[in-house]
């Protein structure tokens, strides 16, 4: 069974209390797939599709995107409770492009593998990327990959300079650099990662939205070990990292909904 535990969502009523099915989430959000666990009741099924439903339509206002525009265009499947990884509450698989959330502990997690979704689908549409191979912006940015010129990419590439550097726009942000002390520390090569550090970022600035609370969308940037570790930006970097991904989203969604 989904954990007992309540998620104290504050936000709009999208459902308006009614039960919504997977189907639902699949056809209201652009899904590609989506598979359900052997293992997954009906109550866990039934919980778990009001949850996503939510957590789903709570990120397209957010990012003032069309609900449809998160399927990325029919790209993006979904498992629950099927596909997971042992000890991994959701992780992205990019060679299915499947976002999978466990039963039990997928919660938190959604909006950072989102952003890994995302940041995978747009790789070859802003950056001249190697058609073989996997691909994320966030790496071809750094890597210095050719960028596509599009008056897009170039939104794009200021939300990984604003989130990435320092207001020189040379070197690299007090966000990396902790991150780069926590890998030292851990003995790894993961929280400095762009395609973690720009997860990171992403998510802390989704939770830190004022108007929409749901932890089951996202969880613990605010209060966690890792944010008292330095993990996650400061507040104040949020809020610029959060103006440059809506001055990339608002009209990416402008321009999808006149598609």
């Amino acid at each position: 069974m989904l954990k007992s535990k309540s998620y104290r969502r504050i936000g709009p009523d999208y459902r308006f209390d009614e039960q919504v099915s997977f189907v639902d989430i699949k056809q209201v959000f652009g899904l590609g797939h989506i598979r359900l666990g052997k293992w997954v009741e009906n109550e866990e099924r039934d919980k778990a599709a009001n949850l996503i439903f939510d957590s789903l339509a709570d990120l397209a206002f957010i990012l003032k995107l069309p609900p449809k525009a998160l399927g990325l265009r029919e790209t993006l499947n979904l498992a629950f409770g099927s596909g997971g990884q042992k000890g991994v509450q959701a992780h992205y698989a990019p060679h299915k492009r499947e976002l999978a959330l466990a039963k039990n502990a997928g919660a938190g997690a959604l909006a950072h593998e989102f952003w890994h979704a995302f940041d995978h689908y747009i790789a070859p549409k802003s950056y001249r990327t190697s058609p073989n191979g996997i691909s994320f912006a966030s790496h071809s940015w750094l890597a210095d990959v050719k960028p596509i010129k599009h008056p897009l990419n170039q939104r794009l590439e200021r939300v990984f300079e604003v989130a990435l550097l320092n207001e020189n726009g040379e070197d690299g942000h007090d966000y990396v650099n902790r991150a780069i002390a926590l890998d030292k520390q851990h003995n790894s090569q993961y929280f400095s990662r762009p395609t973690e550090l720009m997860a990171r970022a992403f998510e802390s600035c989704i939770e830190s939205y004022n108007d929409i609370t749901n932890p089951y969308l996202v969880d613990e940037t605010l209060k966690s070990p890792l944010f008292d570790a330095g993990g996650y930006p400061t507040l104040e970097h949020r809020e610029q990292i959060f103006e440059a991904l809506i001055n990339y989203f608002e009209p990416l969604g402008d321009a999808l909904g006149r598609e």
